[in-house]
């Protein structure tokens, strides 16, 4: 990790929380869930903040609140794995996004790949990386991503993406396209 960058506190004016959250509900997300373990035991998030930042190098980002009890274990962590989720996986999107609870308690449904960062088995799409930034800013951190492998399926193309839009699930497919 290079560094870590401070959005100064003591900015005011702007949109109240909620409103801020209502213009947000407005504008759909696709869903991945994030998992890593930095040496104290595996840690999963689900995110809709995930984005493409470069291709050249592959950087990715999100972002994450300090509220996430996947917080400490994220933001330590050296490297990472992102799943890109699909309709089928929203089982696990609520797992990672439901609170109090061992998200790893079931072996049978996650691993860990060769270089030692859990993933969830059944996810249709993967991209593990390296955390090369961070920023906070407010109570939420953005993480820069590095992106070093991928598991990307010959069949992505035909998959229905897992969306957040208006505080519920959909799935985009060809009856979404316009």
């Amino acid at each position: 990790m290079t560094s870590i960058h401070r959005i100064e506190d003591g900015v005011t004016g702007g949109l109240t929380p909620e409103e801020f959250k209502a213009a947000f509900r407005q504008h759909p997300s696709g869903i991945a869930v994030i998992t890593a373990d930095a040496g104290q035991g595996p840690a999963a998030m689900t995110a809709s903040s995930v984005f493409s930042v470069s291709v050249e190098p592959p950087v990715l980002v999100f972002s994450i609140s300090e509220m996430s009890s996947a917080a400490p274990t994220l933001l330590s962590a050296e490297t990472l794995v992102i799943h890109m989720l699909t309709a089928e996986n929203l089982d696990l999107a609520i797992l990672a996004s439901t609170s109090g609870v061992d998200r790893f308690a079931d072996t049978t449904i996650w691993d860990r790949l060769p270089s030692g960062e859990p993933y969830y088995t059944a996810a249709h799409a993967w991209v593990r990386g390296r955390v090369v930034d961070q920023m906070q800013i407010g109570n939420s951190t953005v993480v820069a991503v590095h992106a070093l492998e991928s598991n990307i399926p010959d069949d992505a193309a035909q998959t229905q993406p897992l969306v957040y839009h208006n505080r519920t699930w959909h799935k985009l497919g060809e009856s979404s396209k316009i």
